[in-house]
């Protein structure tokens, strides 16, 4: 499982700037809550999502977008999802219930990245907040993982300040964390 949104030397903040922007960084933060959402991956959008792109020290932190929407056809319990800023997909992420592996109250995050022209804005941390509350709709949720690479920091941060702790490394050399509500 890759996973990752952005890669070491990027971070995740916003474009604030205090000589040529006036707005705070409170009201920069509720623009960017009200303009990101996550919708399904259509007919309409496909094609939008199959062209984003990261940098390129990002790309082997990250699934091609193809393969991962090819893979959500083949798998049912895997959920695509389209980031959109402002009405334009600009990030992709993919989760599934565990319940085929007969852990009904579990779930797993493994994508998520934004097109390297949209990092930097909080779009990230605003879609992962999103997803959070979608997984958590569902009932009894026990648990959420996330892996990513053990070499990125960036990604260890990101996870960290959503509650993720790590717990080991997966069978792919990948960090695995979680959020376990379980105990």
């Amino acid at each position: 499982m890759e996973l990752n949104e952005v890669g070491p030397g990027h971070s995740e903040g916003n474009d604030f700037n205090t000589e040529t922007n006036t707005k705070t960084k409170t009201e920069i933060k509720a623009e960017i809550k009200e303009k990101v959402s996550l919708t399904d991956v259509t007919v309409d959008n496909f094609d939008d999502v199959v062209d984003l792109e990261v940098l390129e020290d990002q790309k082997d932190y990250v699934a091609d977008n193809t393969y991962s929407l090819a893979e959500s056809k083949y798998y049912p319990s895997y959920q695509p999802r389209a980031i959109t800023y402002e009405n334009k997909v600009v990030g992709f992420l993919m989760y599934e219930s565990m319940e085929s592996e007969n852990k009904p109250n579990e779930y797993d995050i493994f994508r998520l990245m934004i097109d390297h022209r949209y990092q930097g804005k909080g779009i990230g941390r605003q879609a992962m907040k999103l997803l959070l509350d979608e997984i958590n709709r569902n009932e009894n949720v026990e648990r959420i993982t996330i892996c990513y690479e053990p070499k990125n920091p960036v990604a260890k941060g990101f996870y960290a300040s959503f509650g993720f702790k790590e717990i080991g490394i997966d069978d792919d050399g990948e960090m695995i964390a979680e959020i376990n509500y379980g105990g």
